[in-house]
């Protein structure tokens, strides 16, 4: 039995049938990771918040949405409350990483420590002996290296595997991507093909538990004590060019909401305990070599001094550029071979050969 995780969208609606169709017993697994009710800083969410929340996952609408594809196509259906290890893995991190001046990845989070993690676990409980979802992505099994393989979808528009390079061997093992060999068009084919309430539905762009204001009004919300307020921007030099209203409302690479100067300046760097925002032109925001935390090996062994050479991606819309990654005194070291803009810490740093994941990591301050 395969176990599905439905989130309500078209893409997990149309990887269940897919799976029906090829004969597959399956069981709907929907989870709840956040209340849209929630009371933050003594004030409650707008009860028609949930109504304006378009392009945002996993709302109550989402849950009944999964079960209605459920009940269509046949199959039992269950909703997983993983409200408190949501807030706890991602949740939480998200909120610490703004405050130290880095840039949060939500997502790898939920889908690494959340969804896969608490899947299989359930999965398991239930019977099922493997798990599926609708993420455009592809897992073979290499003989050779007698390993388990995380590839990019066919479909390059909407591959999806670089917010799943944290999956682990016995996670990659057990897990089914009906998708990974479909383009989104196709996908959409499936859905109207099978009649799905959800065949044309938009797809979820937003974080799921930020509100109409923002992700840093969210943060100032959730954590009022420890978000400062105010701060300096500076330019290389240390000159004090202007104010800011908190550090963790801007993102290495930024330009929107800085002084204006005659010229065009992006945030090179964050010094969150100065509270300061160092701005300079777009030149300064070029790097070439970085450290990664958190690390997690999928094609190889952890990497020795010894350089390997791969396509480097380190954020979610960037072309992966060429480089080398090396592990020295137990801390992984990445190389471009040319200058990248906006290395962000906070953000994953994904290797590839090609379209195969070779492993990823954080990038580190």
């Amino acid at each position: 039995m395969i176990a599905v995780a439905m989130s309500g969208g078209v893409d997990s609606s149309a990887a269940a049938v897919v799976l029906k169709q090829s004969g597959e017993d399956i069981v709907g697994l929907s989870m709840q990771l956040w209340n849209q009710r929630r009371i933050m800083d003594g004030e409650a969410v707008d009860s028609d918040a949930r109504t304006r929340r378009n392009g945002r996952c996993c709302s109550l609408d989402d849950l009944w949405d999964a079960r209605r594809v459920a009940a269509h196509i046949g199959f039992p259906f269950y909703v997983l409350n993983l409200e408190d290890a949501f807030e706890r893995t991602v949740v939480e991190p998200f909120v610490e990483t703004y405050l130290r001046g880095e840039t949060p990845s939500p997502c790898v989070l939920c889908n690494n420590f959340v969804k896969f993690h608490h899947l299989v676990d359930r999965a398991r409980q239930i019977g099922a002996d493997r798990v599926a979802t609708g993420h455009y992505a592809r897992v073979r099994r290499d003989p050779e290296r007698e390993r388990w393989l995380l590839l990019r979808g066919r479909d390059v528009r909407k591959d999806q595997s670089y917010f799943l390079f944290g999956l682990t061997q016995d996670q990659l093992s057990r897990t089914v991507f009906p998708l990974g060999d479909l383009t989104k068009d196709e996908v959409r084919a499936i859905a109207r093909s099978a009649g799905l309430p959800t065949s044309d539905k938009p797809e979820s762009q937003e974080i799921c538990f930020v509100q109409e204001g923002g992700y840093a009004d969210f943060v100032e919300r959730y954590k009022p004590a420890s978000a400062p307020r105010d701060g300096e921007i500076v330019d290389l030099e240390g000159g004090v060019v202007g104010a800011h209203s908190g550090v963790h409302r801007y993102t290495v690479g930024q330009r929107k909401g800085l002084v204006a100067s005659g010229r065009p300046r992006y945030v090179v760097r964050i010094e969150p305990e100065r509270r300061r925002v160092v701005i300079g032109d777009d030149a300064d925001t070029l790097g070439r070599t970085f450290r990664v935390g958190g690390a997690n090996w999928i094609a190889i062994d952890e990497p020795d001094e010894n350089p390997i050479r791969c396509d480097i991606q380190i954020r979610n819309r960037f072309e992966p550029r060429p480089g080398a990654v090396w592990v020295e005194n137990g801390e992984t070291r990445v190389r471009f071979d040319e200058p990248q803009r906006a290395v962000t810490p906070g953000q994953a740093a994904v290797f590839y050969w090609g379209d195969i994941v070779v492993g990823g990591g954080w990038i580190r301050r």
